[in-house]
C-alpha cells in the first residue's frame, strides 16, 4: 500500500464537504475520484498533498515514497525553452554526465594509482548513470514533449511566451519525467487533443507507480482505472473496475439501497398498521403483543433514503419546425491564416436528422468551420448553403453569444421578449440558477456557468438545425449525461466539434476527421472510427485488419506481446486462443444463465414466502386467533423459519448479483 486516507473530513464556513473519508491506494492501482462539480475532488486532492489541512483524520504516504502532483491550470513560470525547461528534472543525471566526461579527461592525464583509483570511480559513476537512464533520458525527454504535442519545432519557444495550457503541458511533462511513486493528475485531459489524450492512457498504462486522477473524461477513465473512488454527499465508496464498471454497478447499488429502503419503510409501515390493530382488541394479551412489537420496531436500524439521481438540470431540445431533407450543402471550402493553411477544397453534405462530429488534433480548424457556417468568418473560397426551412442553433465553447454586462436573466429576457417572467426563472432554474442568482452579471460567472446559460438560451432557440463547438466542456459528467439523452432524443440534425469520446461515442451517427487539411468521414460512433482507423492503417501496412487489431490491442493495454514469438508460430497460437476465447465465452454466458435462473427462482421464492409473511401478520392480527396460544405460537415458529430463509435466500441473491 502506498498511500491510506483515514476518515478524513473537510469542512467550510460550516458546509460539510468531507466526512470520514476512507481508502486506500495500492503501488500499481490506476485510481480514479469522480463526482459531481462541487463535491470535494480537488480539495480531497489538495489534503492529500499537504496544501491543505483536514479538520479531522489523515492521507499517511507510505515511508521512503515520493509523490507528485499536477493542479488544474498549472502553470510554468520561467524563461527557459520547453526543452531546457523539461531538462531541469534531469539535473543529477546532467551533473553525473559531466562527472563521466571530467573522469574521461582527467585519465589522460594520469598513470599508475591514480588512474586505477580513477577508473574505479570512473566505473560506478557510469554504472550508477546507466542504472538511472543516463544513456536514453534525452530521447525519453523527447518523446514526452512529442507525446503532450509538442512537435520538435517549438522545442526552443521560450516557455514565458506561451498560453496557460500549454504551460500546464509542460508542467505535466514535467511531472511525467519525475516518476514519482504516486502521480496525482486533476484534470489532466483539459489541454490535451485526442492524439495526446491517446499517448497519456498509454503512458499511465505502462506506469510502474500508482496513479490517482480527478476526470470528467469518461473515456480515459475507461481505459485507466482500476479502481474508482465516489464522492457523494460528503462521503466515499470505492468500487473495483473502470468507469463503465463503476456506473452499472452504482445503478445496482443505487437500485438496491432503493428497494432496500422502501421495503423497510413497507415493513414499517405494516408493523405500524398490526400494532394498531392489535391495541385496538383492548384486551390484555393482544396490548402486549402490540408492546413488544413497538420494542422491536424500535430498534430497527432505520435506513437512510438514498440520494435520487442527478435531475436537477433539465434539457429539452424540440425543434419549432421541421427542415428540409437537405440541411448543409458545403463545396470546395478553404481557409488560411496567413501563412497558416487549415484546410482546402474540403466539402460534405449533412441530412436532417443526423448527429455528425467533427474530430481532430488542436489547432486543425474545426472550430473555424462551425464559424464559416454560422457567419463568423468568411471563407476564402468555397460554397455554403443551408436547406429549406432550416433554423440554426449555435453553441459557441467561448460563449461570445453572450453578453457580458448582461445579467442571466437580461440574457434570457433580452433575446425571448415573449417570455413571461415566470418563464425566465423556470428556464433558469431548470440549468441550476436559482434565487438571487438569475441577477448575476454574466461577466461575473464562472465558465461552466456561462455553459449552462448557453445551454438555456440553445433549447428556447427551438432550432432544427444545432452547430455545438465543445458543449461538454465544463459540465460535470452527470450534466454531460444529461446533455447526451436530450441529444440523442433530438429529432433535429446536429454537428459538432467535440474531444470527448465518450460523448462522441454516445451521440455521433457520423464522424469527420479534419487532418492535413482534409476531411475524412466514417459511418458511425468514435468506436467504429477507431476500428476503421485501424483497419486503414492494416492496408497501408500490408497486414490483415485482425492482425492490425491485434497489435493495437496490445500497444494500448499491455505491450506483453512485445518481441515474444516467432512469425511462424504466430498464426497458431492466435487460431487456439480464439478456440479457448470462444469456448471461455460460451462457459461464461452458460455459467451467467445459470445465476439469472437461480436469481429468478430465488426472488420467485422470497415473493413466496413474502407474500406468505403478511398472511401471518394478517391472521395473527384477526381477533380469534392473536388470543389462540396454541395458534399463535405456530404461525411465529413458521413465521421465524421464513424470515431465516428469508436471509439466507437474500444472502445467496447478493453473492449472485455481484458474480453477473
Amino acid at each position: 500500500m502506498i498511500l491510506s486516507c483515514q476518515n478524513i473530513c473537510k469542512s467550510f464556513h460550516e458546509k460539510k464537504i468531507l466526512h470520514n473519508v476512507s481508502f486506500h491506494i495500492e503501488d500499481q492501482d490506476k485510481a480514479a475520484i469522480v463526482g459531481i462539480n462541487g463535491a470535494g475532488k480537488t480539495t480531497l486532492l489538495r489534503i492529500i498533498v499537504g496544501e491543505l489541512s483536514a479538520d479531522e483524520g489523515n492521507a499517511v504516504l507510505s515511508r521512503n515514497k515520493s509523490l507528485g502532483y499536477l493542479s488544474q491550470n498549472q502553470s510554468v513560470d520561467s524563461r527557459n525553452s520547453i526543452y531546457d525547461e523539461l531538462l531541469t528534472v534531469k539535473q543529477d543525471l546532467i551533473h553525473l554526465e559531466n562527472r563521466i566526461r571530467e573522469a574521461e579527461q582527467r585519465m589522460k592525464s594520469v598513470s599508475g594509482g591514480e588512474l586505477e583509483r580513477l577508473m574505479e570511480s570512473y566505473a560506478l559513476l557510469t554504472h550508477q548513470f546507466e542504472s538511472n537512464g543516463g544513456y536514453s533520458y534525452r530521447s525519453e525527454l523527447t518523446g514526452v514533449l512529442k507525446g503532450l504535442g509538442f512537435p520538435e519545432e517549438e522545442f526552443s519557444k521560450s516557455v514565458s511566451t506561451l498560453s496557460g495550457g500549454q504551460k500546464t503541458r509542460v508542467a505535466l511533462g514535467k511531472l511525467l519525467l519525475q516518476k514519482p511513486d504516486l502521480i496525482i493528475l486533476d484534470e489532466p485531459t483539459n489541454h490535451l487533443d485526442m492524439s495526446s489524450i491517446t499517448w497519456l492512457e498509454t503512458y499511465l498504462l505502462n506506469y510502474k507507480g500508482a496513479v490517482i486522477i480527478v476526470s470528467h473524461d469518461r473515456y480515459f477513465l475507461d481505459r485507466i482505472s482500476n479502481k474508482i473512488i465516489e464522492i457523494d454527499q460528503t462521503k466515499a465508496t470505492t468500487f473495483l473496475g473502470n468507469y463503465s464498471d463503476y456506473a452499472i454497478k452504482k445503478e445496482a447499488l443505487r437500485a438496491a439501497q432503493i428497494k432496500a429502503y422502501m421495503n423497510q419503510q413497507q415493513e414499517i409501515k405494516h408493523q405500524e398498521e398490526v400494532i394498531a390493530k392489535l391495541k385496538s382488541f383492548n384486551r390484555e394479551k393482544s396490548i402486549k403483543r402490540a408492546e413488544s412489537r413497538e420494542k422491536m420496531l424500535n430498534k430497527i436500524e432505520r435506513l437512510e433514503k438514498p440520494s435520487e439521481a442527478r435531475t436537477d438540470m433539465h434539457i429539452s431540445l424540440e425543434p419549432k419546425y421541421v427542415s428540409g431533407n437537405d440541411v448543409l450543402f458545403i463545396e470546395n471550402l478553404s481557409k488560411s491564416f496567413g501563412p497558416l493553411h487549415l484546410f482546402q477544397d474540403i466539402g460534405f453534405e449533412l441530412k436532417r436528422g443526423e448527429h455528425v462530429a467533427v474530430i481532430g488534433d488542436n489547432g486543425t480548424g474545426k472550430t473555424t468551420i462551425l464559424k464559416i457556417i454560422n457567419g463568423l468568418l468568411d471563407p476564402d473560397s468555397g460554397t455554403i448553403r443551408t436547406g429549406t426551412n432550416v433554423h440554426i442553433g449555435y453553441y459557441d465553447q467561448e460563449h461570445h453569444v453572450l453578453h457580458t454586462e448582461k445579467t442571466l436573466f437580461e440574457e434570457i429576457s433580452d433575446d425571448y421578449p415573449t417570455l413571461t417572467n415566470t418563464e425566465i426563472r423556470n428556464t433558469l432554474a431548470a440549468f441550476l440558477f436559482t434565487g438571487e442568482d438569475v441577477f448575476k452579471r454574466i461577466g461575473d460567472i464562472s465558465g461552466g456557468e456561462r455553459g449552462r446559460v448557453s445551454l438555456a438560451k440553445l433549447m428556447l432557440s427551438e432550432s432544427n438545425f444545432l452547430i455545438l463547438d465543445e458543449p461538454t466542456n465544463h459540465l460535470d459528467i452527470p450534466s454531460k449525461e444529461i446533455l447526451e439523452d436530450a441529444l440523442n432524443g433530438y429529432a433535429g440534425t446536429v454537428l459538432y466539434v467535440s474531444h470527448d469520446r465518450y460523448f462522441i461515442n454516445r451521440t455521433a451517427s457520423r464522424i469527420l476527421e479534419l487532418s492535413g487539411g482534409r476531411l475524412t468521414n466514417y459511418l458511425g460512433n468514435y468506436d467504429y472510427y477507431l476500428e476503421k482507423k485501424q483497419e486503414n492503417a492494416a492496408a497501408s501496412a500490408g497486414l490483415s485488419p485482425s492482425d492490425a487489431s491485434s497489435c493495437n490491442h496490445s500497444a494500448s493495454y499491455s505491450n506483453n506481446a512485445a518481441g515474444s514469438g516467432n512469425a511462424s508460430g504466430g498464426g497458431i497460437e492466435k487460431e487456439s486462443s480464439a478456440k479457448l476465447s470462444w469456448l471461455d465465452q460460451k462457459e461464461q454466458q452458460a455459467r451467467q444463465r445459470k445465476r439469472e435462473n437461480e436469481i429468478r427462482k430465488i426472488e420467485e421464492r422470497i415473493e413466496t414466502l413474502e407474500n406468505r409473511n403478511s398472511e401471518i401478520d394478517s391472521l395473527m392480527a384477526q381477533p380469534d386467533i392473536c388470543t389462540n396460544v396454541a395458534k399463535l405460537q405456530e404461525l411465529s415458529n413458521e413465521k421465524d423459519g421464513i424470515q431465516s430463509e428469508l436471509e439466507s435466500l437474500m444472502e445467496r441473491w447478493e453473492v449472485l448479483e455481484s458474480e453477473i
